[in-house]
C-alpha cells in the first residue's frame, strides 16, 4: 500500500518532455552524467528503447538539490520529473532515486511486481564499472570490499566523537549528564575518513548500490 501511494505521488509529477533528440554521452561526462536503456518488445516483435538521463551537474546546481530526471523513448525526450522519479512505460514504471554521489536506483518495476535495473551505457562511469566486474571479477569484489570498509570503519570511529559533541549541549548535559569518547581522532585524520567515505559511497553508486545508515551517514 505504501508502494503505491509513494509511485502515484511519483507519477503525478511527471511532465512532458519536449522531443529534443538525446546527446551521445562523451568522455569527459564520466561523473557529470548518468545515462541508462531499457529495451522493452511488444507482441509483434518490434522494440522500444527507453533512456533515462540524470545531469549531475543540474542535479548540484538546482534550488531543491535533487534535480530532475529525463526519460527519452526512441531517441527523443518524452518526459522528465523532479527526482526521486516514477516514469509510466509499457507493462509497469521506471524508478529513479539518487544520492548526493550519484543514483541509488534506476529499476524497471513491472505491473507483476517484478525489478529489473536498467542497462548503464558502457561509456558512462556506471557502464565502465559494469565492465570491470564481468572482466575482472575478483578486483571487482576486492574493490567492493574496500568501499565497504571505507564506510564501516569511519562510521565506528566517528559516531562516539558525534555522541560526545551532543552530551556537551546544556540540554542534553543537564538530563543525561556527559559522556567522553574513547576515541579521539586529529582533525587530519577525521578529514581522511570523511574523505574516503566519501570516495567509497560514489563508488558504491556506480553499482547502483545504497545502505541507508553507511551512505547517508557518508552524504552527511
Amino acid at each position: 500500500m505504501f508502494e503505491e501511494r509513494r509511485r502515484r505521488r511519483g507519477v503525478r509529477r511527471v511532465g512532458p518532455g519536449d522531443g529534443r533528440a538525446l546527446k551521445p554521452f562523451r568522455w569527459w561526462q564520466l561523473i557529470s552524467r548518468a545515462l541508462f536503456y531499457l529495451t522493452l518488445g511488444d507482441a509483434d516483435g518490434r522494440r522500444t528503447v527507453y533512456a533515462v538521463h540524470v545531469n549531475h551537474t543540474q542535479r548540484f546546481f538546482s534550488e531543491d538539490g535533487k534535480g530532475r530526471a529525463d526519460l527519452y523513448l526512441d531517441g527523443r525526450h518524452h518526459a522528465e520529473s523532479r527526482l526521486p522519479a516514477v516514469f509510466p512505460v509499457r507493462g509497469g514504471v521506471i524508478e529513479v532515486a539518487a544520492t548526493a554521489f550519484g543514483l541509488r536506483r534506476c529499476h524497471y518495476v513491472t505491473d507483476e511486481g517484478t525489478e529489473h535495473q536498467l542497462v548503464p551505457d558502457p561509456r558512462s562511469g556506471e557502464g565502465r564499472r559494469a565492465r570491470l566486474e564481468r572482466e575482472h571479477p575478483v578486483l571487482s569484489r576486492w574493490i567492493g570490499g574496500l568501499s565497504l570498509l571505507l564506510l564501516v570503519v569511519p562510521a565506528v570511529l566517528l559516531v562516539p566523537q558525534l555522541v560526545e559533541v551532543a552530551f556537551e549541549l546544556p540540554p542534553v548535559a543537564e538530563r543525561f549528564g556527559t559522556f567522553t569518547s574513547p576515541v579521539h581522532l586529529p582533525v587530519w585524520l577525521n578529514t581522511a575518513l570523511a574523505l574516503g567515505a566519501a570516495a567509497a559511497s560514489t563508488e558504491r553508486a556506480l553499482r547502483l548500490r545504497y545502505n541507508w545508515l553507511l551512505d547517508s551517514a557518508a552524504q552527511g
